[in-house]
């Protein structure tokens, strides 16, 4: 059983921050992401694309935005369950919550945090008859540990930023790459499709458009895949191969928390935005693009605040008899649970004069 004060449910740029505004209020948290990695759709989807909007940044990768948030969360040592989906919760008689995973790992906290953005994602699946016969036999729609396609043979489909980029990471890891999309142009970062350009030079990535994998084979595992290439002859060609990773994003969906008898209104869950963020069911809070109230904006900013705001309202819940001061970081500083601490330098106080 993992112990926290609050458990944060999706591991984006709002539930990041959580860990941040929590940790001065010296509240201890954990995140449970479906994905591999922290960062949510800005490290799986547009790692690699500017964001304009954030105080302060007048720009920043997305990738860059998660990184720096990462560092900043890092004095408070949250917690990660991450490769897992939060399943299922219980609501304990004395208020606090145990939450189960799909893989069975449970966590017990004070209050939940919702921050899963648009929700758990799960991977879009190219339309091939039987792939799920092959999945986790050489089928997958996302890379957890590239060193599992060491010396193989891959075949990469997408036209984005991810298919991009693990098609030039793979160049060096994998036997042979081959890349297929449906279009000639692509929609990821310009210097990444100039890299993949002078890899198929290289001859290190075998590039093939416009074009679309439409069959898959092998008896227990993935042997090879059938290429459609739309060209006038409309040809076929099949190819030997370890491993398909069709990467062409993913979709969100609230997934098993729509059964946790939340208000759900339009596929969020609905709020009280005047006071705390919290649902209808008490000390179970929805920050960021999975909530709803009266004037919404999806933006990564208002889920720094929203995430604020209910920090200061976990505190209340869990300490109904104290009552906390509010002190700019200038002023009280920044005490971390690893025993390190950021202040500023303190006012020099001297004499003038003889």
């Amino acid at each position: 059983m993992i112990e926290t004060d609050i458990l944060i449910i999706g591991a984006g740029p709002t539930g990041l921050f959580t860990v941040f505004e929590a940790g001065l209020l010296k509240l201890k948290c954990h995140l449970i992401d479906a994905l591999p990695q922290p960062g949510g759709q800005c490290s799986e989807l547009y790692p690699k694309k500017p964001i304009y909007d954030i105080p302060g940044f007048p720009e920043v990768l997305a990738g860059d935005l998660v990184d720096n948030l990462m560092e900043q969360i890092k004095p408070f040592q949250p917690g990660f369950t991450l490769g897992e989906r939060a399943e299922d919760i219980e609501k304990l008689e004395d208020g606090t919550f145990i939450v189960t995973t799909n893989k069975g790992t449970k966590h017990h906290a004070n209050a939940v945090a919702i921050a899963g953005g648009l929700g758990s994602f799960e991977p879009r699946k190219p339309q091939i008859e039987g792939i799920e016969n092959y999945e986790d036999h050489g089928v997958a729609y996302m890379i957890k540990d590239p060193e599992a396609f060491r010396d193989k043979k891959v075949v990469i489909a997408g036209g984005g930023d991810s298919a991009l980029d693990w098609s030039i990471f793979l160049a060096n890891v994998a036997q042979k790459v081959t890349l297929v999309h449906r279009r000639e142009e692509f929609r990821g970062a310009l210097d990444s499709v100039e890299k993949v350009q002078e890899l198929v030079t290289q001859n290190k990535i075998n590039l093939i458009t416009p074009a679309e994998v439409t069959d898959v084979k092998g008896s227990d595992k993935v042997e090879s895949v059938t290429i459609t290439i739309h060209d006038e002859a409309k040809r076929f060609q099949e190819i030997e191969c370890d491993a398909f990773v069709p990467l062409f994003g993913l979709s969100p969906k609230l997934g098993p928390i729509a059964n946790w008898g939340l208000e759900i209104e339009k596929n969020a869950i609905k709020v009280d935005n005047t006071l705390d963020y919290q649902t209808n069911i008490p000390g179970i809070y929805a920050i960021g693009d999975v909530n709803t109230y009266p004037g919404k904006l999806k933006l990564i900013l208002c889920g720094f605040h929203e995430a604020t705001l209910m920090c200061q309202s976990v505190y209340q819940r869990m300490n109904p008899n104290k009552k906390y001061v509010l002190k700019y970081t200038t002023v009280g500083g920044i005490d971390g649970f690893d025993g390190s601490r950021k202040e500023a330098e303190k006012a020099v106080i001297k004499k003038i004069g003889s």
